[in-house]
């Protein structure tokens, strides 16, 4: 499996309410609630840490999770979420001043 890296991009708008991180797409307008380990991974999506280190160490750790369910469910995440242009994926790391990465984010 060749290496992802995960940026959020700047063409959203996400709010974190209740516990809850919601996010909603501006170019589809889809709409997610994010449980806690999506949110676990949208938060750590800084397009310089691979999605593998992700789910080692935001997913695994904190959740207790075996590695290859993490990897799997995280994969599946991703790919939803960059199909309606949510998440940026890359084979390499983001170079921050690019114009769709919405660099860090603050938890609210």
């Amino acid at each position: 499996m060749s290496e992802k890296y995960i940026a959020r991009s700047s063409q959203i708008a996400a709010r974190m309410l209740g516990g809850e991180m919601m996010v909603m797409s501006s170019v589809d307008s889809t709409f997610f609630t994010l449980n806690e380990v999506a949110t676990a991974i949208w938060q750590a999506a800084d397009g310089r840490t691979s999605l593998t280190e992700i789910v080692a160490r935001n997913v695994c750790d904190e959740f207790e999770v075996d590695i290859d369910i993490a990897r799997r469910d995280a994969e599946q995440f991703v790919n939803e979420l960059s199909h309606h242009g949510i998440l940026l994926v890359s084979d390499r790391p983001f170079d921050s001043a690019g114009p769709d990465f919405a660099g860090p984010v603050e938890a609210a």
